[in-house]
């Protein structure tokens, strides 16, 4: 696993070593909830399933760190948070499937759970109406363990038990954590904490 304050897990980094060692002229390209091979020109930029694990400074987005701030970076799909003090954590998370899904802008954390409940939404039921409507706290929780609600109306940052998803486009419009991720970072938080989605 990663570690609080220096990025990327060992296990993440030797496995992305040995991907681009064993296939030089392959790429992966990500579609949504899909990763597939594609021919590649060497030059050329291909997007991984994994986060881009580059550390940020916190002023260039907030005004200051009173309460905390969560920045996730959609792009490549990590959230970012520093706490009052200033000290840094990174994180990589799940990110919404679709450009449609995806919200993007200042919110603030309005609830915290621990063992969340979950109801899908109603586009939700709309696009997958088998889906149950209402699954209860435990291993079955789409939410995971933790839960950050956000002040955006079905938004969230929450865990999942599902551990494929992270990394991925693969959320209906919430940000997704390993669940050890979300219970450290649900412990470091309050409510008014800060959240930029860019």
């Amino acid at each position: 696993m990663m570690s609080k304050t220096t990025g990327v897990s060992r296990r993440g980094f030797l496995a992305g070593t040995a991907a681009m060692i064993g296939a030089p002229a392959l790429g992966q390209q990500f579609n949504g909830a899909e990763t597939t091979e594609v021919e590649r020109d060497l030059g050329s930029v291909v997007r991984r399933n994994i986060s881009s694990f580059r550390t940020l400074d916190w002023q260039p987005y907030f005004n200051s760190l009173s309460g905390g701030a969560i920045l996730v970076d959609i792009s490549s799909r990590a959230l970012h948070f520093w706490q009052e003090s200033g000290q840094y954590h990174l994180y990589p998370s799940s990110v919404p499937l679709t450009e449609d899904l995806t919200r993007r802008g200042r919110t603030e954390v309005v609830r915290k759970v621990e063992g969340p409940e979950w109801r899908p939404t109603p586009s939700m039921k709309q696009r997958n109406p088998e889906w149950p409507d209402y699954v209860g706290p435990g291993p079955d929780n789409p939410l995971g363990t933790h839960a950050l609600y956000l002040s955006w109306q079905y938004y969230r940052i929450h865990g999942t038990h599902d551990t494929r998803k992270i990394g991925r486009r693969s959320s209906n419009g919430c940000i997704g954590l390993y669940n050890e991720h979300i219970a450290e970072l649900f412990g470091m938080t309050n409510v008014g904490t800060q959240v930029l989605l860019i």
